[in-house]
Order: C-alpha cells, then sequence, then structure tokens
C-alpha cells in the first residue's frame, strides 16, 4: 500500500508563491513517474505537471515558465514550486504517482490553493 500526503497549499496574493509538497510512504521501492494535477470548481481535473523516472518534465501550457516541478528521490518526496500565481491558479491540487509503468496510480487526498487580494 502505497500513502501519498500533500503539504503546502494556502491562500496567498496574485502574483505570489508557494510551493507544495508531495510525501509518499508504504511499500515503495521506486517511483516511475510523479506528477501534480488540480481541479477548480466546476471544472475537469487537469495536469499541472509531470516528471518521469529519468527526469523529463511536462508541464500545462497554463503554468510553464511559472511552475517548476523537483524530486527528492531520497526522501521519496517530490515538489511544485508555483511562483507569479494567479487567480484562475485557485484550485485543489492533487499529488499523484506510478511506480511501475502501466501500474496502478496512487493519489494524495488533495490541498487547496487560493490566489486572491
Amino acid at each position: 500500500q502505497v500513502q501519498l500526503v500533500e503539504s503546502g497549499g494556502g491562500l496567498v496574493q496574485p502574483g505570489g508563491s508557494l510551493r507544495l509538497s508531495c510525501a509518499a510512504s508504504g511499500s515503495i521501492f521506486s517511483i516511475d513517474a510523479m506528477g501534480w494535477y488540480r481541479q477548480a470548481p466546476g471544472k475537469q481535473r487537469e495536469l499541472v505537471a509531470a516528471m518521469s523516472r529519468g527526469g523529463s518534465t511536462n508541464y500545462a501550457d497554463s503554468v510553464k515558465g511559472r511552475f517548476t516541478i523537483s524530486r527528492d528521490n531520497a526522501k521519496n518526496t517530490w515538489y511544485l514550486q508555483m511562483n507569479g500565481l494567479k487567480p484562475e491558479d485557485t484550485a485543489v491540487y492533487y499529488c499523484n504517482c506510478d511506480l511501475v509503468p502501466g501500474g496502478p496510480t496512487y493519489w494524495g487526498q488533495g490541498t487547496q490553493v487560493i490566489v486572491s487580494a
């Protein structure tokens, strides 16, 4: 069993920054891919950023140049650095990971990010 716990959400003013963390625990030998998704009220969950085992990254067009995904393999933890936040970034942010290609995807419980003056 794998558990993911997000932290770092909160209320921030437009133009501000937040760093989200996702800590994985449980029966983990290695992580194949990891990522961050978000879901705003009334909208579908969407990919924000993802990183492969090899370190390649993928970002939603709406966050390119503002958000950065990174990881600490020794801690089974990955991060989402969010700079230049906009009101439209307001959402619940979820982390996820796959331990093996094609295997089950594990999700965290979500952390709320609110960008408002």
